[in-house]
Parts: structure tokens; C-alpha cells; sequence
């Protein structure tokens, strides 16, 4: 069964959307669901960095964990089997972006370095930048070392989403990233959280954790290219 969850702080002038583990991150699939050419589809080469990709006109697969673009005729996404897919989408400015957010690049900022590109870059007004945060691993099922729940903190600050229990922590990624939207000017409002745990639903989501290994990927899409 195809599972594609929208976020309802987006308007029409933008389709923004989240996959489960079908149709996943098949572009083919992609493709016909959005009625947008397989060719106008932009998906990075992820390598868990804080790198942010600007798509102009050249289309080659860069390495970069976060895309943006003002293009108005391509689709741009992120893969995660766990990891926190976030889409970020400014209609002042037209200009849309999607991030992977792992512990890795949480702890690098990568939804920080973003946000500031739309403001560097694009002349955004943090407070006109809409931002979901799409299903992933939560609190409940991501179990971590303390070194990892550290570097987390130290990029978003203190919160509630860190809790220590003996010597293991268990972290919110998808809490973490909101912490770092609002630290940037984000407004509370324009952020839009899945409740969705990928991990406690193997049969709709693809979860690293879960199948201890190797796994499918869901993804994270979002375009000026007609609305949904």
C-alpha cells in the first residue's frame, strides 16, 4: 500500500510530500505520481555531511546531504531509512529545500547551514520559511552512546530531547531539528512534525535500526512544479 504523508503547514503552490517504503524513493513511481519527468527529479549523493547542494543548472548528482533550489521545474528529495527527512519551502522567495538530517548531520547543523543559505542566498526571512520534519526514528526505539546524545545537545542545545537512562541515552532527532529551526528563526507555527516512528512501523516504513542492516529507503520530496 503506497504511503505518502503531506504536510499540512505547505499551500498549493508547492507539492511536498513523504514516502513510506512504497513507493520509497523509486523514481520511476515518483514520477508519474507527481506527472514530473524521471529527468526532472534531483536526489544528491548522501554521505552523511553538512554539505548544501544549490541546484542551478546543472543536474549531475552532487555530494551533499541537504538540496535547494528556486528552480521552478524540478522535484528535489532525500533518501532515509530512519534518519530525519526535512523539507523547507519559502513562497516569498519561491525557493524549496529537503535535508537528511542523520545524528551526524544533526550534530553538523545541517538544518542550521540551510536555513541560512535561504537567507544568505535567497534574501529569506526566516519567519516566511515553512519547515516539516518528516517521519523517522523517535525517542521510543533510537538508543545511542553518549558521545552521540553530546554532539546532538551541543548543536541544538538543551531540550527534551535527550533522556538518559543507566548509561545509554536515547535522543529525538526529529525534536533536535525543531530546536534548530526555532534557534534560526524559525517560527513555532511554520513547523510541521510527523508522529510517525519508522522503526515501531516496519510493515509502512523502511527502518535501518530495525532490520539491523541493509535496508529500502523512503524518502522526501518537494517541488514547484504544480501543487497536490
Amino acid at each position: 500500500m503506497k504511503r505518502l504523508v503531506r504536510p499540512d503547514n505547505f499551500d498549493g503552490h508547492v507539492t511536498a510530500f513523504f514516502t513510506g517504503r512504497d513507493p520509497g524513493a523509486d523514481l520511476e513511481e515518483i514520477s508519474r505520481i507527481c506527472h514530473v519527468e524521471e529527468e526532472r527529479i534531483y536526489l544528491p549523493v548522501q554521505r552523511h555531511t553538512d554539505t548544501v547542494h544549490i541546484v542551478t543548472a546543472d543536474l549531475e548528482p552532487k555530494i551533499a546531504d541537504a538540496v535547494v533550489t528556486k528552480r521552478k521545474d524540478l522535484l528535489i528529495g532525500i533518501q532515509v531509512a530512519d534518519c530525519v527527512p526535512i523539507l523547507l519551502y519559502d513562497g516569498h522567495r519561491e525557493a524549496v529545500g529537503a535535508v537528511h538530517a542523520g545524528w551526524r548531520g544533526t550534530a553538523a547543523g545541517i538544518l542550521k547551514n540551510t536555513i541560512r543559505i535561504f537567507v544568505e542566498r535567497f534574501s529569506s526571512s526566516p519567519g516566511d520559511i515553512l519547515v516539516a520534519i518528516g517521519p523517522s526514528i523517535r525517542q521510543c526505539s533510537y538508543e545511542v552512546d553518549p558521545d552521540v546524545a553530546h554532539a546532538v545537545e551541543r548543536a541544538s542545545g538543551p531540550g527534551d530531547f535527550v533522556m538518559q537512562k543507566g548509561t545509554k541515552y536515547h535522543v529525538d532527532l526529529s525534536l533536535a531539528n525543531r530546536y534548530q529551526a526555532l534557534s534560526e528563526g524559525i517560527r513555532d507555527r511554520n513547523i510541521w512534525v510527523s508522529t510517525d516512528c519508522t522503526f515501531c512501523n516496519p510493515e509502512i516504513y523502511c527502518s535501518y535500526r530495525y532490520a539491523k542492516g541493509t535496508t529500502c529507503r523512503q524518502a522526501g520530496f518537494i517541488g514547484m512544479v504544480g501543487g497536490q
